[in-house]
C-alpha cells in the first residue's frame, strides 16, 4: 500500500494528466472544426501537407496531437512552414516555461495601471476583495464612488477578472449604474468608454475595435513585435467578442490592413459584412505610436516573455491599452496568417 504522501502525489499527477488530456481534446476539436470550415471554402487539405504536418508534430514537437493546428495553418496558406507553433503546444508547453506564474498577473485587471504606470490605461476605479479603489489603488468611500466613475463620462466598461474573449465585459450607463449588481459579479475594473478614431467607426461604431499586438522578449533580452491584426465587432455588438469578431491581418511595418479578413469560422471576406467597408488600402492611424507604446510597456514586465496587447486609437489620435494578456494570449490566428512568428526563439526545443 502506498504511503499517504505517495497517494497524494499519485492523485495530483493523475489529476494533472486528466486536465492536460482535456485541454488538448478541446483545442484539437476546435482545430478540426476550423479545418472543416476552411475546407468548405478552399477545398480539401492536400495530403502531402497533412503528412508534413504529422511528421513535424512527431519528429520536432514530440507528439502527433500537435498536428491538428498545423493542418489549419497549412490549409490557410496552401503550404507547410517549419517553425509554426500549434496552439495547444503553445498553451501547454511554451507558456508555462516562458511565463510561469508571472504571466497570470494579467488576469488581475485592476493592476494594469499600477504595473505599467501609464495614462494609456483607461482605468477609473476597481472593486477588489469587497472594497473600491481609484485608478492608483487608493481606497474610495461609497460616497466618492459614483462621482469618481462618471466625473467626465456618461458611459463606462466593466471587466471582471475572469473576463476573456469578450465574456464578462459589460457596458454601463450613468443612468443605470447599480453598485450592488457590480459587487455581486466580483473583482473587476471599470474603465472609461473610449471614443475610437473615426477610422474604426467607418467599419462599425457600436463596438470599440481592438488592435491585437503580440510582443516577445527574445533570448538576448530584446523586445520585438511579432504579430498584429485588427479585430472588429458586428453592428449588433456592444464590444468585440470572439464569437462574432472579424479579424484582419496587418502589415507589421506599415500598419496597412491586408485585403482579406476572416469570419469566426475562418471563411474569408474582403469587406465588413455590416458596413460593407472594404479592408484593402486602409492604414491604421497612429500605428507607429501604438507599437512604440507596447514595446515600451513590455520593458516594465520583461519576466513575462510574450504578451498579447489589446490596443485602440482614440478620437484624438492617442493609443490606449484596453488590456494585456500574459498567459493565455492567442497566437493561432497570427501563426496562420503571419507566421511562423516565433521561429527564431527555439520554442520547439522546450518540449
Amino acid at each position: 500500500m502506498l504511503p499517504r504522501k505517495g497517494i497524494i502525489s499519485f492523485v495530483k499527477q493523475s489529476s494533472e494528466k486528466i486536465l492536460q488530456m482535456r485541454y488538448h481534446h478541446i483545442s484539437n476539436t476546435i482545430a478540426h472544426k476550423s479545418l472543416a470550415a476552411i475546407e468548405e471554402q478552399k477545398g480539401k487539405l492536400d495530403a502531402t501537407l497533412k503528412n508534413q504536418a504529422d511528421a513535424y508534430a512527431v519528429e520536432t514537437l514530440g507528439w502527433k496531437g500537435y498536428a491538428p493546428w498545423l493542418y489549419v495553418y497549412s490549409a490557410i496558406n496552401g503550404d507547410f512552414k517549419e517553425g509554426w507553433i500549434p496552439d495547444n503546444y503553445y498553451g501547454r508547453v511554451v507558456i508555462p516555461k516562458i511565463q510561469g506564474a508571472y504571466g497570470k498577473i494579467s488576469s488581475l485587471k485592476p493592476l494594469c495601471n499600477k504595473l505599467f504606470d501609464t495614462d494609456a490605461c483607461p482605468d477609473i476605479v476597481s472593486f477588489i476583495n469587497g472594497f473600491w479603489f481609484d485608478r492608483n489603488l487608493k481606497p474610495l468611500t461609497i460616497g466618492q464612488l459614483q462621482q469618481t466613475i462618471f466625473a467626465d463620462t456618461e458611459t463606462v466598461i466593466c471587466k471582471l477578472d475572469t473576463s476573456y474573449q469578450g465574456r464578462d465585459v459589460f457596458r454601463l450607463e450613468k443612468r443605470d449604474f447599480n453598485r450592488g449588481m457590480i459587487e455581486k459579479k466580483g473583482d473587476c475594473v471599470i474603465q472609461k468608454f473610449i471614443d475610437q478614431h473615426p477610422f474604426f467607426n467607418a467599419f462599425v461604431g457600436s463596438a470599440v475595435a481592438t488592435i491585437r499586438v503580440t510582443t516577445v522578449v527574445d533570448t538576448n533580452d530584446q523586445i520585438s513585435l511579432r504579430a498584429c491584426y485588427l479585430r472588429l465587432g458586428r453592428a449588433s455588438d456592444t464590444h468585440v467578442r470572439s464569437m462574432t469578431h472579424i479579424r484582419i491581418p496587418m502589415d507589421m511595418k506599415s500598419g496597412a490592413l491586408k485585403g482579406q479578413g476572416y469570419l469566426p469560422n475562418w471563411h474569408t471576406i474582403d469587406k465588413h459584412p455590416d458596413s460593407k467597408v472594404v479592408f484593402s488600402d486602409k492604414i491604421i492611424p497612429a500605428y507607429d505610436e501604438c507599437i512604440r507604446m507596447v514595446l515600451r510597456l513590455h520593458e516594465r514586465m520583461p519576466m513575462v516573455r510574450a504578451i498579447g496587447w489589446d490596443v485602440i486609437v482614440d478620437k484624438e489620435g492617442y493609443p490606449k491599452v484596453m488590456e494585456w494578456n500574459g498567459y493565455s494570449n492567442d497566437i493561432k490566428f497570427s501563426e496562420a496568417t503571419q507566421g511562423p512568428c516565433f521561429k527564431d526563439l527555439n520554442w520547439e526545443q522546450l518540449k
